[in-house]
């Protein structure tokens, strides 16, 4: 393959242009559309781009690992990366969402109807249409299909999905 820079470098700023605007929608929550779905996708562009980028300019690349500067910068980077990977104190574990998600799931499916404006006899098709099976109206539904959050919010939603 003849990788020229009149191609490569575009790409790269292209994808780069990318990235960060839907970053920064992203991080003041003004993301719409498909802007997350394009910053998780096409984020893969980039690294092709940079990775490019960075054979067809090998040498000066190198350059910057042999300065005290391009090492102390890139050193910087790579052990924030590195502590991205640990909690800090009071982060990690579950979403924010995850707290009234459990607590809808762990109430009875006779509640669970009221706070979604059904009847039972609706819930339990709707239940029934998510492919959980209820036995009675005490039980919850953390009861039928476990602790699972990824679940929970699945068949939660399923089930309190405004009729059309």
């Amino acid at each position: 393959m003849n990788l020229q820079r009149q191609w490569v470098t575009p790409l790269t700023i292209g994808a780069f242009v990318l990235m960060a605007v839907t970053g920064v929608l992203m991080f003041f929550h003004l993301d719409r559309g498909l802007n997350k779905l394009a910053h998780e996708w096409l984020g893969w562009v980039m690294v092709v781009g940079v990775v490019l980028h960075s054979v067809v300019n090998w040498g000066a690349l190198v350059r910057h690992f042999r300065q005290t500067t391009g090492r102390v910068l890139i050193g910087v980077f790579v052990l924030v990366l590195g502590l991205s990977f640990f909690a800090g104190a009071g982060q990690g574990g579950e979403p924010p969402f995850a707290a009234p998600v459990h607590a809808l799931a762990r109430v009875p499916l006779s509640t669970l109807a009221q706070v979604g404006g059904l009847t039972s006899e609706q819930l339990r098709a709707r239940l029934q249409a998510a492919g959980v099976t209820a036995a009675t109206e005490q039980q919850s539904l953390e009861a039928l299909i476990g602790a699972d959050l990824r679940r929970q919010v699945q068949v939660l939603g399923a089930v309190l999905k405004k009729a059309p």
